[in-house]
């Protein structure tokens, strides 16, 4: 199973956010991701946030051996 993350430096707002957030399981992920996104930049937790943050999280990519 890949890793994934979630960064906030490819969605630039007025915060220019560089916070980037990653987890083996979706839900931890998602959970993180939510949390960071009502604390720190003033979103409600809604499911439609939760549907947003989902789909913008993407695999790491291990890096190739030497």
């Amino acid at each position: 199973m890949a890793r994934k993350y979630i960064d906030c430096r490819d969605h630039p707002g007025a915060s220019k956010c560089t916070v980037s957030i990653a987890a083996d399981d979706d839900e931890e992920l998602l959970n993180a991701a939510v949390q960071h996104a009502v604390t720190m930049h003033g979103y409600q937790d809604s499911p439609q946030l939760r549907e947003q943050l989902r789909q913008m999280f993407k695999e790491e990519h291990a890096a190739a051996a030497h």
